[in-house]
């Protein structure tokens, strides 16, 4: 049996090509799957490369965008080709069977890092009451 189940964030949008013969939507993306235990107490994370075809290619290419949490279903798959300079390249993949949202639109947004607001000379405003010692810098 050949079952892989992973919850993970997506690293960048999904990136979709069409294949010449038959026109199918080809969908590749990587996954950020936390891992369970922390290296020197810092969190760390494996990147999963992602393979759709088909309506769940197009899937991705209309919904998947970099930072939100899924869930995908299916199997993996290695390869290897010979790159340009004639070494041997080994491939990992997971072939996407299924893929779904971990949590909601609301929830990913609230998950998303902030961004500062800046005033028009590039420097970030500092909100009134911030003692110095709060700050980053001195």
């Amino acid at each position: 049996m050949n079952k892989v189940i992973l919850c993970g964030r997506l690293t960048r949008d999904a990136e979709v090509r069409y294949s010449q013969g038959s026109n199918t939507a080809v969908a590749r993306y990587t996954l950020a799957v936390d891992r369970k235990f922390k290296k020197d107490g810092e969190p760390t994370a494996d990147f999963i490369n992602c393979v759709a075809f088909g309506k769940s290619a197009e899937f991705a290419e209309k919904y998947l965008r970099k930072g939100i949490k899924i869930i995908v279903v299916g199997r993996l798959q290695t390869g290897s080709y010979t790159n340009k300079d004639g070494q041997k390249v080994y491939t990992t993949d997971v072939i996407i069977e299924e893929q779904e949202f971990a949590e909601s639109k609301a929830t990913s947004q609230q998950n998303a890092p902030q961004i500062p607001p800046t005033s028009p000379d590039g420097f970030m405003f500092v909100p009134d009451g911030i003692d110095d010692d709060e700050l980053p810098f001195n």
